[in-house]
């Protein structure tokens, strides 16, 4: 019988220490989730950046004709 008290006792520190390691690994997955939530609030998306500079580039090429036309009269 004291074998089997024993073993009960390994497997309930065992499981206890489980549950332990599951629940922090769990709140440490949400507070990485909740970070990545936030980013792009933080920073700018791919996309957005892409049109931006897209639409800086027309300017400066309507910007560089007027100037060129400037430079023929």
């Amino acid at each position: 019988m004291e074998n089997q008290q024993l073993f009960n006792m390994v497997v309930s520190i065992a499981g206890f220490l489980a549950i332990y390691v599951i629940n922090n690994m769990t709140k440490t997955i949400q507070k990485l989730e909740d970070k990545v939530g936030d980013l792009p609030h933080m920073y700018v998306g791919r996309d957005d950046y892409h049109r931006d500079i897209a639409e800086i580039k027309d300017i400066c090429k309507q910007i560089f004709d007027k100037l060129d036309n400037k430079a023929d009269k």
